[in-house]
C-alpha cells in the first residue's frame, strides 16, 4: 500500500477511463472534513488511492454517503457560511451536485417558534427494498425521513415534537462539545420496519412498527457516576453497529465504554471490561466486520477523569477482538510510535467488504490511515487534509 494517495497506472480506453477486471471490486472511501469532502478510489487490490477532491471546499461536511442501492448517488450532510445546515445530492459520483430543494428542518408551531436545525450529522440508506428512501439524524436531536432520494426531507417519526423525547433531549448545551446529535441510524437487514438509533445524549432507541413509536433500549448500560441510569438523558452512546452477519447482534462504543447485544435480550453487556485496563474502553468508532459477528475493532481514547480526547500517551492503535469481545488484540504495526496526540471521531472509523477486510479511520490531524488486512498493518494513505469527521467504504458501479 502506498504512502499517501495518488493516482495508480491505468489502461487506456476509447473513454479514457480505467477498466476494471473482471469481478474486481471498485473501492471507494468518502471522507467528509471540516472543510470539504475527498473520494479517494482503490485499484483492485487497494494497494493505490486515486484522489478526488476537494468538493465543498470551506464548508463543513458531516457525512458523505453512497448508496449501496445503485453504487452512484452521494449523499453529503453539509453546514454552509450562506446556505446554513443542507443536503448536497450527486447521481454521478461527485462530478455534479445539486442541493436539496427541502434539507431537513423542524415544524414550526403556530406561533412561529420551535426549534432549529444546527446541522444534518448522519445519513442513513434505508432497507433495500425501499430504493429512494434515505433517513437523516440532526443537531439537535432529530429524525427526518427522504421518500425520493434526498431532495426533500421531512420530520420522521412523532419523536421530535413527543413531549417526553424533548425532556430526553437536553437543551443545545448539553451532549458533545460540537452539540447534541441523533446518530446511528440502523435499519435491520432483515426488516425495514425496525430500526435503531442512537443519541448523545438521549441513550438508545428501538422501532419495530416502521417508526410509528419507539422504545429506549439502554438497560445495562452505565452512565457517568453520580446520575440515574434509568434516566435516558444521561446515556450518551457514542456509536452503534449492527453485524450484517448476524443482525441479532450489535456493538456499541460509549461514553462509558464497549458494549455489546444479542437479541432478543434487552440488556448490553460491557465486552470492553477485558481491554487492558492501561488503556480503558472509552472512545468513539466502531467498525463490525461484513461476515463474522465475533469479530469488531475500535480505536481508543484517553479516558481518563478529565477526557484529553486524544490518543492514550500519544501511542494510536486499533483494537480488535475475534471472539465477540470475550479478549481483545493491539493493533497497531505502522501506527506512530509516540507523539500521535489525535482523536478519531465516532464516523470516522469504518470496515469495506473486502478478503480480507480492509479497515480505515481518519484523524482530527487530517490523516487517512488503511489496512489492507484487516489491521494486521497500517498505511497512511493521505495526510494534510482539514480535520476529518467521517469515513465510509463503498462499492462504486
Amino acid at each position: 500500500m502506498t504512502g499517501t494517495a495518488k493516482s495508480a497506472a491505468k489502461p487506456a480506453t476509447r473513454a479514457g477511463r480505467t477498466t476494471p477486471a473482471r469481478g474486481a471490486r471498485r473501492n471507494v472511501l468518502l471522507v467528509a472534513t471540516r472543510k470539504g469532502a475527498w473520494l479517494l478510489h482503490a485499484d483492485s487490490a487497494r494497494r493505490n488511492w486515486r484522489i478526488d477532491g476537494p468538493h465543498f471546499l470551506g464548508h463543513v461536511i458531516h457525512h458523505l454517503v453512497l448508496d449501496p442501492r445503485d453504487g452512484r448517488t452521494l449523499l453529503a450532510a453539509a453546514k454552509t457560511g450562506h446556505l446554513g445546515p443542507t443536503v448536497f445530492r450527486s447521481t454521478d459520483l461527485g462530478r455534479t451536485w445539486k442541493e436539496a430543494a427541502r434539507p431537513p428542518a423542524f415544524a414550526r408551531r403556530a406561533d412561529g417558534s420551535g426549534r432549529a436545525v444546527d446541522h444534518t450529522f448522519w445519513l442513513t440508506p434505508a432497507h433495500a427494498s425501499e430504493p429512494g428512501v434515505w433517513y437523516a439524524g440532526t443537531s439537535p436531536q432529530g429524525l427526518f425521513r427522504s421518500d425520493d432520494g434526498g431532495v426533500t426531507w421531512s420530520p420522521f417519526s412523532p419523536i421530535n415534537d413527543d413531549p417526553q423525547y424533548l425532556e430526553w433531549f437536553g437543551t443545545v448545551q448539553d451532549g458533545t462539545p460540537d452539540g447534541p446529535k441523533l446518530h446511528s441510524i440502523i435499519v435491520d437487514p432483515r426488516d425495514p420496519k425496525h430500526l435503531y438509533f442512537g443519541m448523545s445524549g438521549g441513550g438508545v432507541h428501538e422501532s419495530t412498527d416502521g417508526g410509528a413509536t419507539f422504545r429506549t433500549l439502554i438497560d445495562g448500560l452505565e452512565v457517568v457516576e453520580g446520575f440515574d441510569a434509568r434516566t435516558p438523558t444521561f446515556h450518551d452512546p457514542h456509536c452503534i453497529r449492527i453485524c450484517p452477519s448476524n443482525p441479532d447482534r450489535l456493538y456499541q462504543q460509549n461514553h462509558c465504554g464497549i458494549y455489546r447485544i444479542d437479541r432478543p435480550s434487552d440488556t448490553w453487556v460491557r465486552v470492553g471490561r477485558k481491554m487492558p485496563k492501561r488503556v480503558g474502553d472509552i472512545g468513539f468508532n466502531m467498525a463490525v466486520h461484513p461476515r463474522d459477528a465475533d469479530v469488531a475493532w475500535v480505536l481508543p481514547m484517553d479516558g481518563r477523569s478529565v477526557w484529553p480526547r486524544t490518543s492514550p500517551d500519544g501511542k494510536p492503535a486499533v483494537y480488535g477482538t475475534r471472539n465477540g469481545g470475550r479478549t481483545w488484540q493491539r493493533l497497531d504495526a505502522g501506527l506512530p510510535r509516540e507523539q500521535a496526540w489525535w482523536t478519531v471521531k465516532r464516523q470516522a472509523m469504518c470496515a469495506d467488504a473486502g478478503d480480507p477486510v480492509g479497515l480505515y479511520f481518519g484523524t482530527t490531524a487530517g490523516e487517512l490511515w488503511a489496512s489492507r488486512d484487516a489491521g494486521g498493518k497500517w498505511a497512511c494513505i493521505a495526510r494534510g487534509l482539514p480535520e476529518i469527521y467521517a469515513v465510509e467504504a463503498g462499492e462504486r458501479r
